[in-house]
């Protein structure tokens, strides 16, 4: 930016013109006073060159911020390859353990089905005439 204390003193920049008053800004058919067409003349003239010098400086955010990403992107590779190292060791120990859980399952389920002391197995379910035998309102 430059030192300028009067930003209304300089050129506007070109391939601008200034803004016509529209009929909202001329009540009655009336032009609006000098003054106030000088100060939006003037207030145009700084969006522009706010326009004009911003520029430059969002290109120097957005290369920075590419700049940022590639840091990022460079060290979160062999942060992401030691995460899957210790996914794929875990992964392993649960399949292990889940191996080892259904095995018990089954050799339970296969002891309970022989038949107890009573003679009875675990899945012979007494009749619906039958009441339970350890009901013990029978």
């Amino acid at each position: 930016m430059s030192d300028d204390t009067n930003p209304g003193t300089e050129p506007m920049p070109e391939g601008t013109e200034e803004p016509a008053p529209s009929a909202e800004w001329e009540a009655g058919g009336e032009p609006r006073s000098a003054q106030a067409r000088e100060w939006l003349a003037q207030l145009q003239h700084m969006i522009d060159r706010v326009a004009h010098e911003a520029g430059p400086v969002a290109r120097d955010v957005a290369a920075k911020a590419a700049e940022l990403a590639a840091v990022a992107g460079e060290k979160a590779g062999p942060l992401a390859k030691r995460a899957a190292d210790v996914t794929e060791d875990v992964g392993a120990k649960v399949a292990e353990r889940s191996r080892r859980f259904a095995e018990e399952l089954r050799h339970r389920g296969a002891d309970a089905a022989e038949p107890g002391p009573g003679g009875a197995a675990p899945g012979d379910e007494p009749k619906a005439s039958e009441p339970p035998a350890d009901d013990p309102g029978a």
